[in-house]
């Protein structure tokens, strides 16, 4: 018998799911970066089990996958690679199931990164550039996100919400229809991707306090539970 994903609503003025419901588990993909237990504590704050997959097997009973990212895209793609993670990933996505990337995990849906000159994942035509020379890098600390378009992940979120970044690079689609919203800093650059079961965002859900909260809750809501 499979795990079961528990979905829930954030309890009004406590965080917590007020309402539950099982879907299947949430997958984080685990190739050797930081910051994946702080994403995997705050889907388990939600009431939402997720594990660690570091191999293609270990996709199959998933219901989503998630792919968060700290690090420098080489080493990353290197160890997608070593892992025989890459294909599957794009196989996931592909057969539209749902995926959330997080700051690395954004960047490397591109088609490649002038980190390391690193071809990337090639899901979402475009390319990483590093941000302009004069600006102190990596940004880091809160900024807001300007959305082009209403998103079911944002639903409920303060129009005038701060989130938490921490990059150097930023991701420059090709495609204007990816670009979900958009954040200043020297330049206006995509800090959110969203196209049917896709979605990320190039700042951390999991350290932007209750309105990241949000965004995963909403991600299990209206991306897995109404595609299980």
């Amino acid at each position: 018998m499979s795990e079961v994903l528990w979905q829930g609503a954030l309890h009004p003025g406590r965080g917590l799911p007020a309402r539950i419901s099982p879907v299947g588990p949430i997958a984080i993909i685990d190739y050797g970066a930081g910051n994946l237990r702080s994403v995997q504590k705050a889907f388990e704050r939600l009431g939402y089990p997720a594990h660690f997959v570091s191999s293609p097997g270990e996709l199959d009973s998933a219901a989503a996958v998630v792919f968060p990212g700290q690090g420098a895209s080489p080493q990353a793609v290197a160890a997608l690679n070593a892992h025989g993670m890459a294909d599957p990933i794009r196989d996931w996505i592909a057969d539209g199931r749902p995926f959330f990337g997080v700051c690395l995990g954004l960047q490397l849906l591109l088609d490649h990164s002038e980190e390391g000159d690193t071809p990337a994942l090639g899901i979402v035509p475009g390319y990483v550039r590093r941000f302009e020379p004069g600006l102190k890098v990596p940004h880091m600390g809160w900024n807001s996100v300007a959305l082009r378009h209403p998103h079911p992940l944002f639903d409920g979120v303060p129009e005038a919400s701060y989130f938490y970044f921490v990059h150097s690079y930023y991701a420059a689609p090709d495609d204007p229809s990816w670009i979900a919203g958009e954040t200043t800093y020297g330049v206006d650059f995509t800090s959110f991707i969203a196209r049917e079961n896709v979605v990320a965002t190039q700042f951390h859900p999991e350290k932007s306090g209750a309105a990241g909260l949000m965004l995963y809750d909403n991600f299990v809501k209206h991306l897995v539970r109404e595609r299980a």
